[in-house]
């Protein structure tokens, strides 16, 4: 049953502000009753009914000004989640006490005496106060034609009469918000007629309280107001659920186009206010977007009217949704909020929103819009929003003012609908048309006047209000039906009961993310990836997983019903994976059963009647509303009708289900825990307390902010360690791969967005819209004031210069705040604050310095107390330490966030050379040169400073690095050089690669090569000690292959050679992990170089593979290469085809030769000096791009060079092994292996 409060409002003064008038004074209002008294399972909240009916209060209006009734509607809601609506019809009553004219008249007074230049005559009666008026009202309401006192903003007792403002109140647990709004204007026209209305006023209370029903699911219900019928209708089980609320208001105030983005950001969970003179609105527009969320539920803060007591609310570090009412003529600007970071700010009354920065668009918007836009104009209403009426405005708000109308402002009634079978209207129309005149909407005249098929013009517009409603969300639906089809496939249902599942609840992964985007189209991923890391979107998943132990939740059963009836039309179509817009195809058929349920009533509630009451009682002077008598309205009808009895059958089914879940084998006390902790921090504060707003429910309030906040962090970086370990996990083979950059970055965002919150929340005074940047600045000019005066008085850096002694040629890289904000600041891609903070996040944590960095920053206790009140987050010092330990625990693993994103900045890197003998640097005479390569490019070739071997350099972001080529000009007597090793950096994010070596530089040592390319790998931060020591044994993944080299070449005398079986072993490594780095997602794969040439690469098995039974014996002190046999391989075709031998053999044999030769003369005839090494490394990588290698093999084995060269024993000379190698080569024809500009360098081919 809808329960209805009638709430009137009496008066007590409490401001005393002299400077405004008295009558723009707004004063204490207060419930003078309410009917019932209680309702068992809806408990009547005083206080929150109070503040929401006259969120301003109570406001005095004389014989001058505007009076017209308002109405607005508002929402509570509770702990639970669930909801109660209030509708509230507002009107002014006549002052009839002497003491209340006479008070008004010394205020009156008292405020002339204090302001004498405010008794001049003022504009109009248009500057007094009404809590509720519309923007539209408060801008043109008519002025008084004489100016009397009160027209001028004054009052005089003994010649105006005083008005003060009542409200009528209904409240119910479901928005019936047409059927409410008619019988509340009913009710206060009956006291306003001239002649009393058929039966008492309580009759109708009572009918309305116990008598008028529920419609049915799927049915209409006829009940009866004073004057006329009131019809409501509920959609059925298969329909999308009730919402009353005109949704084409909500795209008249707004438009398609900023709805869109509205509903996107709503999505997204961003904080959301939103900003309007009319109460209406705020409601309007807030429950027009969570509407259109379905399936899918807003979890957060949401308080759509946020009374002025509360607006410390504003500062809340969670996701909201509020509606703060402005103040007429107020200015945008001035209005102060605390955190705008992420914020979504919407002017409903000048029609336009305000973003946040960088957030992803909602897929298919433009075709979204489209659709849309084609449903708006259908129903006559412009898809552009705040679009001006066609008719003269004057005219419209005189139609909109005039009472009996009942017509909603702001919405246009479409032509077509109201006039169809009217021959003169519509010839009229097409005359319009003709001329270029558009009418695009036309107000209902007269509440009475009949329209078409015998229905009133006002129900002609709710029916039209409802058909519209219901086509415009099933567009919304569609899109979601369309993009989540297949979302049960990928919910991990793996808990055996509720209880385990509710325990274990925290521990689980309840959805398949990894596997759910793979399988989404491209276009969605950056949407997509975003909104599944919602509590929206958690819940929803939570609620399918518990339907398989309780009652499906009612927006998850017609969803998954829609699912699947879309799946028995489609079979699975192809074009679920595609990026092709599905337009909604059930518009007509759901406005079509809308208007069949309010054409064909299905039920009739029992008319009022007269009750049990005294004579005398039920009287009542005209003009006034009455208390009415509590007695008779406080219990339901005592005789058993039909609608009695199934009121009470409902009931008792309550009273069962609520025995039930008492008895649930699961203590209800910890299931509500368990869901508490399962759902949301944000939920225990959906809605603040408006009873009670003393200092301590404000401050235990902000405690619940503190602990959410502190969770989240828990929650945030647990997520971002597990993703990142799993997929480090699997580069070590384990377990399966399971995340992209796509969501690495979305997890990034998400803590960017955390961390504003956190920094916003207790803001003393805000300034800029990045709080955290803000406090960033406040730092740097301290800590540079205290620099300038340090340098006046030098403090000696001693520890500092040790540690770079210490490591040999690099110097450390001091962590400081301050220089990373200067890096940020000295970029110019970034224009604004926020932008700025997000950079310094990402570049602390890419540098393992983000928990560091903020724990400095708030080691500055006097700065963080001047910014930052008591309660604070940054204040509260336990919960900062577990906050910064959490981030600490960031450290553990490797994220380049930073250099990925801003991949066009300019970037200074320091190379340094460190030769492996002391003094041989000094020793050599050439001029040495380097050239280093990323995954974004390369620097191209930097000459270093003879025996300086240390340069920096600057050039656009190179990317992770992958090589180095080093080389000198062979000048000098001294021309050789022993190199240990490269050591390059990145001076901004501080990331060291080594790039090993190991071997000569120079004609005739080694194997005569003046330019080698080096393979790089990131060095670990503690292992400066080691830098340069040539003896340390290299890790697992040390990258390039030379060092091997080394030891193939010269380890046969110290006894240690590979065994087969550990060479055919390292092959099948090699290529194994080219196959999986084909196999990952693209932008996942990183360097293919490494796999190639590295220490495990597939050159170096294959140099282990020729090495084997190699007759490498120095002839005259001459070592012998492996590239040493190809040559002479080559040499022996070449002359065998001179001579004909050749021609017997088979074409494709022959063509093979022709390549071979083709290949090894094009990069002995390369300007590069990379000697023999390096030339066989080259040959390799070109015959593995080109897919020639397996063709070579068998050429180099029937050669007869071999039997000279190899011993018996040799792999080489095992056709068996040489097959074998041939067949795991073969898997590479796959793949299409591209190599770096620096390995081809030269060649020409």
């Amino acid at each position: 049953n809808a329960v209805q409060h009638t709430a009137v409002l009496i008066l007590v003064f409490f401001l005393l502000n002299f400077e405004q008038s008295p009558l723009k004074r707004t004063f204490k209002s207060k419930v003078l009753a309410h009917y019932p008294e209680n309702v068992e399972w809806n408990p009547f909240d005083q206080d929150a009914v109070n503040m929401l009916c006259m969120p301003k209060g109570l406001s005095f209006r004389t014989q001058a000004d505007s009076r017209e009734p308002q109405f607005h509607s508002f929402l509570i809601t509770r702990e639970d989640g669930s909801r109660t609506y209030g509708f509230v019809h507002t009107f002014y009553e006549e002052v009839t006490s002497p003491q209340i004219c006479s008070a008004m008249q010394t205020l009156y007074q008292m405020h002339q005496a204090e302001n004498p230049s405010s008794a001049t005559p003022s504009s109009s009666s248009s500057s007094s106060m009404d809590s509720l008026a519309s923007s539209l009202d408060e801008a043109d309401s008519p002025s008084s034609s004489s100016c009397r006192s009160a027209a001028c903003g004054g009052y005089d007792a003994s010649r105006d009469t005083l008005y003060v403002s009542k409200a009528l109140c209904l409240i119910t647990p479901m928005p019936f918000m047409h059927g409410c709004r008619r019988f509340l204007s009913q009710m206060h026209r009956a006291v306003t007629a001239a002649s009393p209305p058929p039966l008492p006023l309580e009759s109708y209370v009572h009918n309305i309280l116990y008598e008028v029903p529920l419609p049915p699911p799927g049915r209409s219900l006829k009940f009866h107001g004073v004057y006329e019928p009131i019809v409501c209708q509920r959609p059925g089980p298969g329909e999308l659920p009730l919402a009353d609320f005109p949704l084409g208001q909500t795209f008249t105030l707004l438009g398609v186009e900023n709805l869109v983005q509205l509903f996107n950001c709503t999505l997204l969970e961003m904080q959301i206010l939103l900003y309007s003179q009319d109460y209406q609105r705020l409601m309007t527009v807030a429950e027009g977007i969570t509407t259109l969320l379905f399936p899918f539920q807003w979890q957060h803060v949401y308080v759509p009217i946020l009374p002025a007591s509360l607006l410390h609310f504003l500062d809340a570090p969670v996701p909201y949704l509020m509606g703060l009412q402005s103040k007429e003529g107020t200015d945008r600007s001035k209005l102060e909020l605390p955190q705008e970071a992420n914020l979504c700010f919407v002017d409903i009354d000048n029609h336009c929103i305000e973003l946040p920065e960088d957030f992803p668009q909602f897929p298919n918007k433009p075709e979204f819009i489209q659709e849309l836009s084609e449903v708006l104009l259908r129903y006559g209403i412009s898809p552009v929003g705040g679009a001006p009426p066609t008719f003269s405005q004057q005219a419209l708000r005189e139609l909109e003012d005039d009472g009996r109308n009942g017509n909603l402002g702001g919405e246009q009634l479409a032509v077509l609908e109201l006039l169809q079978g009217n021959a003169t209207l519509e010839r009229l129309q097409a005359l319009a048309k003709r001329t270029g005149v558009r009418v695009e909407a036309l107000r209902g005249v007269g509440g009475e006047g009949e329209g078409q098929g015998g229905r009133t013009a006002i129900e002609e517009e709710e029916l039209r209000n409802a058909k519209l409603n219901v086509q415009l969300r099933e567009v919304f639906a569609s899109r979601f039906t369309t993009m989540f089809a297949d979302y049960e496939a990928f919910v991990i249902q793996s808990a055996p009961d509720l209880e385990s599942w509710l325990t274990n609840r925290e521990q689980m992964h309840n959805f398949d993310k990894a596997s759910f985007l793979s399988d989404q189209p491209e276009p969605y991923l950056p949407f997509l990836s975003h909104f599944i890391e919602t509590q929206m979107f958690a819940t929803f998943i939570d609620n399918k997983i518990m339907s398989q132990w309780e009652e499906k939740e009612p927006l998850l059963r017609v969803f998954d019903g829609r699912i699947d009836k879309a799946r028995l039309y489609n079979v699975r179509a192809p074009s679920l994976r595609s990026s092709n817009y599905q337009r909604c195809t059930v518009l007509k058929e759901s406005a079509q059963a809308i208007e069949q349920r309010l054409m064909k009533i299905d039920h009739t509630a029992i008319h009022p009647h007269l009750l049990d009451m005294k004579i005398g009682q039920g009287k009542y002077e005209q003009g006034f509303f009455p208390k009415l008598q509590s007695d008779v309205l406080s219990v339901g009808p005592t005789n058993n009708n039909r609608w009695s009895s199934r009121t009470a059958t409902a009931q008792r089914r309550k009273d069962r289900h609520r025995q039930q879940t008492e008895h649930l084998t699961l203590d209800n006390d910890l299931k509500e825990k368990y869901m508490q902790e399962a759902r949301s921090l944000g939920k225990n504060l959906r809605q603040p307390k408006l009873s009670d707003l003393s200092p301590a429910v404000i401050a235990q309030t902000n405690w619940k902010f503190v602990e959410g906040l502190l969770k989240e962090c828990r929650m945030k970086t647990k997520r971002m360690l597990v993703e990142k370990m799993g997929r480090e996990a699997v580069e070590l083979g384990h377990g399966e791969a399971n995340i992209t950059g796509l969501e690495e970055n979305t997890l990034i965002a998400s803590l960017c967005d955390l961390l504003e919150r956190i920094w916003s929340h207790g803001l003393q005074v805000k300034q800029g819209k990045s709080a955290l940047w803000s406090h960033l600045l406040h730092y740097q000019a301290r800590e540079e004031k205290l620099e300038q005066q340090q340098a006046e008085s030098p403090v000696s850096n001693g520890p500092e210069r040790r540690k770079s002694e210490s490591s040999i040629g690099m110097p450390s890289l001091r962590a400081s705040v301050i220089q990373d904000m200067r890096h940020i600041q000295s970029m110019g891609e970034i224009k604004t604050d926020v932008g700025r903070a997000r950079a310094w996040i990402r570049l602390s944590l890419e540098k393992k310095l983000l928990s560091q960095h903020l724990k400095q920053l708030l080691t500055r206790q006097a700065l963080t107390k001047k910014l930052y009140k008591r309660y604070a987050f940054l204040r509260c010092e336990e919960e900062k330490e577990q906050f910064l330990f959490h981030l600490l625990s960031l450290n553990t693993v490797d994220y380049f966030c930073f250099t990925s994103v801003f991949t066009t900045i300019m970037i200074p890197y320091r190379a340094v050379i460190i030769p492996i003998k002391k003094l041989s640097n000094a020793m050599t005479t050439s001029n040495p040169w380097v050239c280093v390569s990323g995954e974004l490019g390369d620097s191209g070739v930097r000459q270093i400073t003879k025996n300086i071997l240390e340069m920096t350099f600057d050039c656009q972001n190179l990317g992770k690095l992958t090589t180095v080529q080093l080389g000198h000009d062979n000048s000098g007597l001294l021309a050789k050089w022993l190199v240990d090793c490269v050591m390059v950096r990145n001076e901004i994010t501080g990331h060291t690669y080594k790039f090993p070596c190991g071997r000569w530089l120079g004609k005739g040592v080694d194997d005569g090569s003046l330019e080698r390319v080096l393979i790089g790998e990131l060095a670990l931060p503690n292992a400066d000690e080691d830098f340069g020591r040539g003896c340390r044994t290299p890790d697992m993944q040390h990258s390039p292959g030379q060092t091997r080299r080394v030891s193939i070449t010269s380890m046969g005398g110290r006894g240690y050679k590979p065994t087969s079986a550990q060479i055919q072993e390292a092959i099948g490594e090699a290529v194994n992990s080219i196959c999986k780095h084909f196999h990952k997602p693209e932008k996942e794969r990183g360097s293919l170089t490494i796999l190639l040439c590295g220490e495990v690469g597939l050159v170096g098995a294959l140099e282990l593979f020729f090495h084997n039974g190699f007759k490498s014996a120095r002839l005259f002190q001459k070592t012998v290469f492996v590239w040493d046999f190809v040559e002479k391989a080559v040499a022996y075709m070449e002359s065998a085809d001179q001579m004909g031998d050749m021609q017997e053999t088979a074409e494709p044999l022959g063509l093979t030769c022709v390549s071979l030769c083709h290949y090894v003369s094009a990069i002995n005839s390369s300007p590069r000096n990379i000697g023999k090494d390096g030339k066989f490394q080259l040959l390799v990588c070109l015959g593995a791009r080109d897919r020639l290698l397996i063709q070579w093999l068998p050429l180099l084995v029937e050669c007869p060079v071999i039997q000279r060269m190899y011993e018996e024993s040799a792999l080489l000379r095992d056709r068996t092994t040489v097959n074998a190698l041939i067949a795991v080569l073969q898997t590479l024809h796959d793949f299409p292996i591209t190599l770096e500009a620096s390995l081809v360098k030269g060649i020409d081919l």
